[in-house]
């Protein structure tokens, strides 16, 4: 229901879309050519009545009409000329008396009007009152020799015959303009339809993934589909890569918790299955059943380690610390367990450094570095510890001369449970959790971890660090 109101969105939307592009190119052309031809069609009357009444007017000032309104050859051309633009002639002397109206009906009346002083001037007026419909033209009567006006050529002239056309040219271009309409709609259903039906695949897609194992998708029919099909194939791809880790993290996890429980019931089993233990025997499998409980204790708090990180990610309690005095700190906790190894243990620091980081969380992880290096350690070994730094970051260094890390495990060792070798990690005490809570702690702090090792010979982890905090 869902994907068919989003399909049936989308395509209203795209038929609105091609629509309004289409129609509105229609509408802005019919307005503008009726505009235009309205415009033109008033300009092109106001040139015709003016070089007609210039005509007519240096005909009246030839014939001196204005004292003598008797000239039947004036009085019908202005007859004429009002008839043939269905409009109406005032001839006014330079007193602005009207000697001759073609309607007959304000003869001998005085008109002063602005139009009609500026035109006594000299100034020739057209106007065109849209509203009436008129064009009114204001033309001065002068001599030719002296250029002295001896009156004023009012002309009104009624546009009706153009507002006709107009209203045609009107209606003939809304008739067409609603065949583009339906037209562009008919066009506008097809395409949208068209472009929606890949959409409609995609969705379908994504429906069919929800309940079944599908394929992966690949829509090409458009660049955007194309990109989209790309884009969700990458974010699968990563589900399943983080869907499989969730399921082997649960699963070792179970394992390494059920191994010690196992171990810890194997070697009560065996004591209640006999009658008269020995008191040796007893706390043989008592010392057994306490390292179970302290192994099974050490995956415990490592695993509440790594959560506490996850949880916590970019919460860190950042306070400028003195890492040399940390790192000594550290190498005092950890030398009782390199002694009992016989494993040398040996701190440089080439120069003081502070930096703001989370001292409990930098404190894990160092430590984590540097137990590994003893533990994974051959006899008579060593394990050499520097620190330095630059402006801007620095660096601690754990060189070891243990067994080392074969090429092919170097990039899976900061993975949760991954162990280069199972038996003698477990024989060691170790969770293959250490290297996964140290790298998390170093990326808090916006650092870089490295590790370069070669099978047999040891191994050597670089820590970059900003001395500054970057929130």
């Amino acid at each position: 229901m869902k994907r068919l109101k989003f399909l049936h969105s989308l395509k209203f939307r795209l038929i609105v879309l091609i629509a309004v592009v289409g129609i509105l190119p229609n509408v802005v052309l019919r307005v503008g050519i009726l505009a235009s031809y309205q415009k033109r069609a008033v300009s092109n009357r106001s040139i015709d009545i003016l070089g007609q009444a210039k005509m007519l007017g240096n005909q009246v000032v030839t014939y001196n009409y204005i004292k003598d309104t008797s000239v039947e050859m004036i009085n019908a051309q202005l007859d004429m000329l009002s008839n043939i633009y269905d409009g109406r002639i005032l001839v006014t002397n330079s007193s602005f008396q009207i000697v001759k109206d073609t309607y007959g009906l304000d003869t001998g009346k005085t008109i002063i009007s602005e139009e009609v002083v500026k035109s006594f001037r000299g100034e020739e007026i057209t106007k065109y009152d849209s509203h009436n419909r008129y064009i009114e033209l204001a033309i001065p009567l002068k001599d030719t020799k002296t250029e002295e006006s001896q009156g004023v050529m009012l002309i009104s002239v009624s546009t009706d015959s153009i507002m006709l056309n107009y209203d045609y040219l009107k209606d003939n271009a809304m008739i067409i303009e609603l065949a583009n309409v339906v037209v562009i709609l008919g066009i506008a259903l097809f395409w949208a339809s068209r472009l929606v039906r890949p959409f409609g695949r995609l969705t379908q897609y994504l429906e069919r993934v929800q309940t079944e194992d599908e394929e992966e998708l690949m829509i090409s029919d458009y660049t955007e589909t194309e990109s989209i099909s790309e884009a969700f194939n990458e974010m699968r791809g990563r589900m399943r890569v983080i869907d499989d880790s969730r399921q082997e993290f649960v699963s070792n996890v179970s394992h390494e918790l059920k191994t010690p429980l196992t171990s810890m019931k194997v070697l009560a089993d065996s004591l209640l299955a006999q009658g008269d233990v020995p008191v040796e025997l007893y706390k043989e499998f008592m010392g057994d059943i306490a390292e179970e409980i302290e192994r099974e204790n050490k995956i415990i708090n490592d695993l509440l380690s790594l959560v506490k990180m996850d949880r916590s990610a970019g919460d860190l309690n950042v306070s400028v610390v003195n890492v040399n005095e940390l790192l000594e700190i550290l190498m005092k906790r950890l030398r009782p367990i390199a002694e009992k190894k016989n494993v040398e243990l040996v701190l440089e620091s080439f120069r003081p450094v502070s930096a703001e980081v989370d001292e409990v969380k930098l404190s894990l992880a160092l430590s984590n570095l540097v137990e590994n290096a003893i533990k994974y350690n051959k006899p008579e070994g060593w394990v050499h510890v520097s620190l330095n730094a630059d402006h801007k970051y620095f660096f601690v260094r754990v060189e070891d001369s243990g067994i080392g890390i074969p090429e092919d495990s170097l990039e899976h060792i900061y993975e949760r449970f991954f162990r280069v070798d199972k038996s003698h990690s477990r024989e060691i005490g170790g969770t293959g959790l250490g290297l996964a809570i140290t790298r998390n702690a170093v990326l808090m702090h916006r650092g870089a971890i490295k590790a370069h090792s070669k099978e047999g010979e040891g191994t050597i982890f670089t820590v970059r660090i900003p001395l500054m905090y970057l929130a």
